[in-house]
């Protein structure tokens, strides 16, 4: 499926739009969530060319590196700590302009500038936070969030 994967031309809008249908045809097919994770992870990657694009789960107090794409990462993450902890224990979505503003934040990559977070709800928990990385300053916004908020409710609908 990822090889005949279409990337829109156009505006941030529009790839998100189309990467949802492809996302929700995949995981739609598919019952495994780690499959799904995996799946969604390269997609979004392959569609933005983010830095680093992967879930971490959570299992017990901490959150386990799970599937992504791009370089090494962090394998755990306490709860509360860096952008990915605070996403769990705020229950939000974090958007950090600039990663090195962040009080707290964990540098996986010197590489990484801007980051967003989204926690991935099942039911009333968070079972895990979809975390974007990129090389550039300011990189995500209201848009990204939207989307990508509705992408990881594809996990467990």
């Amino acid at each position: 499926m990822a090889e005949n994967l279409i990337v829109a031309d156009g505006s941030k809008k529009e790839k998100y739009e189309l990467l949802f249908k492809q996302i929700a045809a995949v995981t739609d097919a598919e019952n495994n969530t780690i499959a799904n994770m995996a799946n969604i992870t390269a997609m979004i990657h392959q569609t933005f060319n983010f830095w680093w694009t992967g879930f971490y789960r959570v299992i017990g107090e901490e959150l386990v590196l799970g599937p992504f794409q791009g370089p090494l990462a962090c394998s755990r993450i306490a709860f509360g700590r860096g952008v990915c902890g605070t996403a769990w224990r705020e229950q939000t979505t974090q958007i950090v302009p600039d990663v090195e503003q962040f009080p707290g934040h964990i540098a996986c990559s010197s590489l990484s500038r801007s980051e967003i977070v989204v926690p991935v709800w099942d039911g009333d928990k968070i079972v895990a936070v979809l975390d974007i990385d990129s090389e550039q300053l300011a990189t995500f916004d209201k848009v990204d969030q939207i989307w990508l908020e509705r992408i990881v409710e594809l996990l467990y609908k």
